[in-house]
């Protein structure tokens, strides 16, 4: 079985996508020497800035930069308004799951997920119980991954 995997720059053709034209002009004339030098300063900045994670049951506790591309993803307007509306849908929907969990608890009562993996969750904070906030924004940063 060959795998292929799709390449958010070139097309299967190997011609350049529209909306990155200018940017792979700009990346085929930069030294690759300057690249590798603006990673290592942004890995340095991330670092300094404390832009690191820690995995859960990893022996040597040792923080590790947070992964990310030096080169951008570029998603033509068209297709970012339907991904934006997409993330707005999954953030209401978090704060709305949130919003039952410290109220009505509906979705514990209908049995879809069991009471001791909400209430007993080190997460859960009982003095947010009944808490009405503004505009029911119980999460108000929220990190939504896009996958192609």
């Amino acid at each position: 079985m060959v795998r292929t995997f799709y390449n958010e720059m070139y097309q299967a053709n190997g011609e350049c996508r529209p909306h990155y034209q200018a940017f792979a002009r700009w990346l085929a004339e930069t030294p690759k020497e300057l690249l590798a030098q603006r990673r290592r300063e942004a890995d340095l900045l991330f670092h300094r800035a404390g832009i690191t994670f820690t995995l859960y049951g990893d022996e040597q506790g040792t923080e590790r930069l947070i992964p990310f591309d030096t080169i951008p993803r570029s998603i033509p307007a068209s297709e970012w308004r339907i991904v934006e509306r997409g993330c707005i849908q999954r953030v209401q929907a978090l704060n709305m799951f949130l919003a039952d969990l410290y109220h009505e608890q509906r979705i514990i009562k209908a049995g879809i997920i069991p009471a001791e993996q909400v209430l007993a969750n080190e997460g859960y904070q009982i003095a947010m119980q009944g808490l009405n906030l503004h505009r029911d924004l119980y999460a108000h940063i929220a990190g939504v991954d896009l996958v192609r």
